[in-house]
């Protein structure tokens, strides 16, 4: 987990590299949460809040203007209705399922490709290349069947904020010590530079300001 010292792009609350070891297996959505999925929460009245969708579409658009306490309501109704233990991903397991068994920048490779993931364009950062969010299951899947890992919006993950891996658990379980303030997304978005979709690449947000690129992804401990 985390990236070398050479990486490009990289940045030292990446660092140290160290390995991890799951110490249960786990099941994650091979997409983010559409706004559909997001949408029979509010009709049950299990989420109290009805994100904007910036005017791009609901559908099978991925939710966004989401908090990570809205990630934690979803996931606590998602629960109530299924009756299995859904909950949002460790940050461990977030970068583990992005790389599907690679060591490289990008599940790709290190260079990135702008027909591979939705980001702003790598030479001007005011010009998405899409200019919005697109649906879903646009683009290929990687290797283990995930949508979107890099780019098109971030994911709420469970971590408190830490600016190292020193101390960090090895265990694949969420750190739930260091700034609670503040929690983790990862994943990137279209909004953002593709130095900030690397598997490696991690962003800490708290307080009350939605932004157009929160979203989430759910998983759940225990085999499929």
């Amino acid at each position: 987990m985390g990236a070398h010292e050479d990486e490009l792009g990289s940045t030292s609350d990446e660092r140290p590299q160290h390995e991890v070891t799951f110490a249960q297996s786990f099941s994650v959505g091979r997409f983010a949460v559409t706004f559909d999925e997001w949408d029979a929460c509010l009709a049950a009245i299990g989420c109290s809040y009805r994100p904007s969708d910036q005017g791009w579409g609901r559908g099978r658009q991925p939710v966004i203007n989401i908090l990570w306490s809205d990630a934690k309501e979803y996931v606590r109704w998602l629960s109530k209705k299924t009756g299995r233990p859904y909950r949002l991903l460790s940050e461990a397991e977030r970068e583990y399922v992005t790389r599907a068994g690679t060591s490289s920048g990008f599940w790709w490779g290190d260079d990135f490709r702008p027909l591979q993931a939705n980001s702003a364009h790598p030479a001007d950062y005011s010009q998405p290349i899409f200019g919005k969010t697109v649906p879903v299951d646009s683009f290929a899947p990687n290797p283990w069947g995930f949508y979107q890992v890099h780019g098109n919006v971030y994911d709420w993950v469970e971590d408190c904020g830490n600016d190292s891996y020193v101390n960090a658990p090895s265990d694949g379980a969420a750190w739930m010590t260091g700034n609670c303030n503040v929690r983790i997304l990862r994943g990137g978005a279209f909004s953002r530079l593709p130095k900030s979709l690397r598997s490696a690449a991690r962003l800490w947000s708290g307080g009350p300001n939605r932004m157009i690129y929160m979203s989430v992804r759910v998983a759940r401990t225990g085999a499929r």
